[in-house]
Parts: C-alpha cells; sequence; structure tokens
C-alpha cells in the first residue's frame, strides 16, 4: 500500500506571516490525544500519481493525456484548470546560482517553475564577494587543488566528490562566460586569477569584489528570457509533497505560501530540485541575506531525506565590525557586511587592538590559513583581551590597486567614515557557510526518488569540515549541471496525474480576520522573541569553539524553546 504524505506526515497553516505545523508526536516530548487539525488522507494510488514508464504525452484542452505508443515522454504545459495548483516538469525551490543554471538546462527539455521566497536575486550567491575557484593557471593542478580543499575540510571530504568538482570546475567557469559572464582580466588579456586563504595557487576568478552579484545577473537575464522558465517570486516553500511506495519515499512536488496575497499554491512536478541555500540566521551575527533560514534543510528531513554534516558550520573569519567604525551605522544591520577572504590573499595583515600581528603565533600559515584557523584565531584572541573586534589592514597596499579590486568594500567603508587605503579594517568573526545538508549523491540526487538537491542546502562531501574558500560557487556550479542528465531522464519516463493534487491536504492559512488582531500581534510577538532567544543560544553555545558540556546546554535550551512555542500554539 503507498500513502500520500504531506512532509513525513505533517502538515501546516499559516500564521500572520508565519507557518505552523501540526502533528501527533513533537520531537520536544509534548504528545497529545489528538491533532487538532484534519488528519492526511491515505491512498493507495501513488503508481497513479508518478509513475515511471515510457509514453508519448500531449496535453488535450487543459488536460493532460497519454498517447498508447512508446515514444518517451515529452514535457507538459502550466495547468490552468485551479489557479492554487501548478503543473511543471520541473520545480526549482531556490533562485541562487544552484537553482538558476539547473533551471537553464532543464528548460531545454521541459517546463520549469523557480520558486523564490522574496526578490529572485536575493539570495547567498548575490552576496558572495571572493569569487570561484578553478584551475586556470598551467602552473597550477587539479591534484592541488584537490589537496588544498582536503586539508581545508580536516581530511574529512569524500575524495571522489573532491576530484569531480576540482575537474570539472574549468569548464563550469567558460560556460558562466559563454552565457555573458563578465570577469576581470589582467594586463595581459587573461583572467585574473586571486589567492585566497587555504589556497596554494592564484586560481579566484573573480569580478572585483562582487562576483556573486555578477553571476547572479548573469544568469537571472537568462532565465527571464527562457519562455520554458517561468519565475515566482514572494512564494515561500512550507513543504515537500511525498507519497510512499513501498520502502521508497517519493516527491512530487511543494507547497507554497504567496506571502503577498496569503494564497497557498500548490506546485505538483515530475522532479524538484532543491537549492534553497543555507542557514546563516540560526545565529545573530551572520553575512548570509535574511532568507538563509535552513526552509530547505528542515522541509527535506521532515520528507526523511537523509541529513548530513550539521555540526560543521563555517564561521567567515572577517566581516565588518560596526562598533569599530568611526561613524556607526543608524540602523542594525540585517546581515554582517562581508570583508572577503581576498583582502587577506593580497596581503591583507591582522592585528589586535594592540597592534600586534597575532596570526603567525597560531599558525605558519599566518593569515593565508583556512578560514576555520583563522575564525578561532581570532576569538581566541578576543576571549584573551576581552575586546569586540581584531584589524585587518591592508593599507600598505597601492591605493589604486586596493580601490580597482574592493571597490565594495572601499565603499561601504568610506559610508562610516573609514578609508581601508590609510586606516585598518575593523573586523570580527559571523556565521557564513553551512558544509552539512541534505546528503546528495554525485548527480545531486537524494535518497528520496524525484527529489535532487544543490548548493549550499546539499552535503555533497566537498567540504568536510570547513569549506575552502571560493569553493561554495563552484560545488554550486558543478552540481547544478550534473544534476541535469537524470533529472531529465527520469522526467523523460514520469507521467502526471493531475487529479493527484488533492491527494494531500492543504495548509491553512489563519489571517487576523480569522484569528483576530490580539492573536496574531501575540504570535507575531513571540515569533520575534523565540527567534532571538534561539539565535542567542546558538551564538552562546554552538559557536565557534564547543564543547560537549555546552552542546547538552544547548540541547535542552532549544527544547525548552520548542515547548513554549508548540503550547502557546496549540492554546
Amino acid at each position: 500500500m503507498a500513502a500520500n504524505v504531506s512532509a513525513g506526515n505533517i502538515h501546516a497553516f499559516y500564521l500572520a506571516g508565519q507557518v505552523y505545523r501540526g502533528q501527533d508526536s513533537w520531537s520536544s516530548g509534548l504528545t497529545f490525544r489528538a491533532n487538532p487539525f484534519k488528519h492526511l488522507s491515505w491512498s493507495s494510488g501513488v503508481s497513479k500519481i508518478i509513475k515511471p514508464e515510457r509514453c508519448g504525452c500531449y496535453s488535450r484542452g487543459g488536460v493532460y493525456a497519454i498517447k498508447e505508443s512508446s515514444k518517451t515522454c515529452t514535457s507538459i504545459r502550466t495547468s490552468i484548470r485551479a489557479a492554487s495548483t501548478k503543473y511543471y516538469d520541473f520545480t526549482v525551490i531556490g533562485s541562487g546560482v544552484a537553482g538558476l543554471r539547473y533551471a537553464l538546462e532543464v528548460a531545454k527539455q521541459g517546463t520549469v517553475a523557480v520558486i523564490t521566497k522574496d526578490e529572485p536575486h536575493e539570495s547567498n550567491t548575490n552576496y558572495a564577494q571572493g569569487g570561484v575557484s578553478a584551475v586556470l593557471c598551467p602552473l597550477d593542478s587539479v591534484e592541488s587543488h584537490m589537496q588544498d580543499t582536503m586539508v581545508a575540510g580536516a581530511h574529512l571530504c569524500d575524495e571522489e566528490t573532491v576530484r569531480v568538482v576540482c575537474t570539472e570546475g574549468p569548464e563550469r567557469i567558460r560556460e558562466l562566460i559563454a552565457m555573458g559572464a563578465s570577469f576581470d582580466h589582467g594586463e595581459d588579456g587573461n583572467l585574473h586569477l586571486a589567492r585566497e586563504g587555504g589556497h596554494s595557487h592564484r586560481r579566484i576568478v573573480h569580478a572585483a569584489d562582487m562576483t556573486g552579484r555578477e553571476i547572479e545577473r548573469a544568469l537571472l537575464e537568462a532565465v527571464l528570457n527562457d519562455p520554458n522558465i517561468s519565475v515566482f517570486k514572494h512564494h515561500f516553500a512550507i513543504d515537500l509533497l511525498t507519497s510512499q511506495d513501498g520502502l521508497n519515499t517519493v516527491c512530487h512536488g511543494v507547497d507554497t505560501l504567496n506571502i503577498k496575497t496569503d494564497e497557498v499554491v500548490r506546485f505538483i512536478s515530475k522532479v524538484t530540485l532543491l537549492a534553497s541555500g543555507g542557514a546563516g540566521h540560526i545565529y545573530p551575527s551572520t553575512t548570509n541575506p535574511l532568507v538563509a533560514t535552513e526552509d530547505g534543510m528542515a522541509m527535506a528531513h521532515r520528507a526523511q531525506a537523509v541529513i548530513s554534516n550539521m555540526e560543521f558550520v563555517q564561521f567567515h573569519p572577517t566581516a565588518l565590525a560596526d562598533e569599530g567604525l568611526p561613524i556607526k551605522p543608524q540602523t542594525a544591520r540585517e546581515n554582517a557586511f562581508l570583508i572577503t577572504e581576498a583582502v587577506r590573499g593580497d596581503g591583507g595583515i591582522l592585528y589586535n587592538l594592540g597592534m600586534e600581528r597575532f596570526m603567525p603565533a597560531y599558525d605558519e600559515r599566518a593569515e593565508l590559513a583556512p578560514r576555520d584557523v583563522v575564525a578561532r584565531s581570532i576569538d581566541d584572541q578576543l576571549k584573551q583581551r576581552n575586546e569586540k573586534y581584531v584589524l585587518l589592514d591592508i593599507s600598505h597596499k597601492l591605493r589604486d590597486k586596493i580601490l580597482a579590486h574592493f571597490p565594495n568594500i572601499a565603499s561601504e567603508c568610506l559610508k562610516h567614515g573609514l578609508d581601508i587605503t590609510r586606516q585598518p579594517i575593523p573586523v570580527v568573526p559571523a556565521a557564513h557557510y553551512m558544509c552539512g545538508g541534505v546528503r546528495a549523491g554525485l548527480q545531486g540526487e537524494t535518497n528520496v526518488l524525484g527529489l535532487f538537491v544543490a548548493g549550499e542546502v546539499a552535503c555533497t562531501g566537498l567540504h568536510g569540515a570547513n569549506r575552502l574558500a571560493s569553493n561554495s560557487l563552484l560545488e554550486a556550479l558543478v552540481f547544478a549541471r550534473r544534476a541535469v542528465q537524470p533529472s531529465t531522464e527520469l522526467m523523460k519516463r514520469t507521467r502526471l496525474d493531475l487529479s493527484a493534487s488533492e491527494k494531500w491536504t492543504r495548509p491553512v492559512v489563519a489571517t487576523a480576520r480569522s484569528l483576530g488582531d490580539e492573536v496574531i500581534s501575540k504570535i507575531l510577538a513571540l515569533t520575534r522573541e523565540v527567534r532571538r532567544e534561539l539565535q542567542a543560544v546558538m551564538w552562546k553555545y554552538v559557536g565557534i569553539v564547543r564543547s560537549t558540556t555546552r552542546l547538552n546546554t544547548a540541547e535542552r535550551k532549544i527544547a525548552e524553546l520548542e515547548a513554549k512555542w508548540e503550547t502557546f500554539l496549540f492554546e
């Protein structure tokens, strides 16, 4: 018997900007005699929803039809039968480099929906400063790039994955250039390759200190011009739609909330790519934009996907320390401003507030040590000296070169009265990148049939315990491309039943009209309170340096927070 399950027997409703999921038994140990919401429907019809087979297909009067022939299935068009349900060959959750690159390739074979919770450009990709690492210099080698990656990852990387990524990286860069991405070139006309911490060679392709923005621009422009791709902005993914077929969990799409209209929109598709990014905002200080709240990993977990290596959180050693600026920002930043690794790669030196250079005492590679080493060293200095930040100085370099290589950083600092060509930059570590995530194979496949992952949400084994600088965009490009062939093959041998949409209970949208302004206000206030408390616990007990005692304390405090939140919602 097959069961239709909405993301691991969890259903959701939306409360004034928050999605709530009810279930019979909570992980915190709170058990309720009855679920206050309608139970999910059960059916033996999973094979009728998505069934791999060889068929021909065509559209007749808005209804999807199956030909009796041996030809492979081509593609489907969006159904207009119900405004709240949409049908596509491929659904992509996330609009960063991984999601957009994948969408452009699979759009050659079928229809694609790209779902993003904010504006399409608002992703971690857009905030990436340094660049993309790839072996493009004759003096460099794949073996050298592999070794640097393995060392940075504390030799906990998957060697086969590392080889694949380092080998295929150069071709992925050439594809970006062919699509219109513009990178910096040297006086000789060749790509200007920078060096960053942990790298033994110059291999960082960049666009000044705004590389991610340039890549996002080029990809998004191509996506918006592709007639087979529809972009749904301001659609917040709630839960993956799954069913159980024997021992296999199958993904059929996703429920989303249009946060502009409060409408629940269901996307049914043959293949789903999860490219929803990272988890930076589980910490109070992060370089990630507000959209990085771990939704994709949580959805995948509820859908029975394997999650790996979540303990490996990377803290970037050099985020701008606002309290060290001559002119303080008038309002608190939503996310910390990143000072790229490339500043240290170009010769930047770290000092404590006593103007003592400290990195050589911690590591022979000094400022060019991998990020985790530098972040722990800074953390140790701050604790030893009871200081709030350290200083990163690049002012000994030529002014013109500083401004040419780091125009964005120079501009941001100058807004606050600091000239980086003359003064050191106040910096402090901040949460930056999740090395763990949804476990993926070499083609982005997961243990959930029909679900692929790419980008920061995925755990491919490339990064091990710590990501090498500028390997994140590289990994996203490589795995987005590798997921295309198996996704396309699955799409072509899968048929879609339009009646499948109602097999899952739809999330309920609760508004001020149905609950009352007072209830909504209380929910929003507690949401903010619990989020702040969670972030504080994570920063204090699950930060740069950890211990068993502190992790046990964090587990207890988070369980208390969870119980507080769930009890309030049920009441």
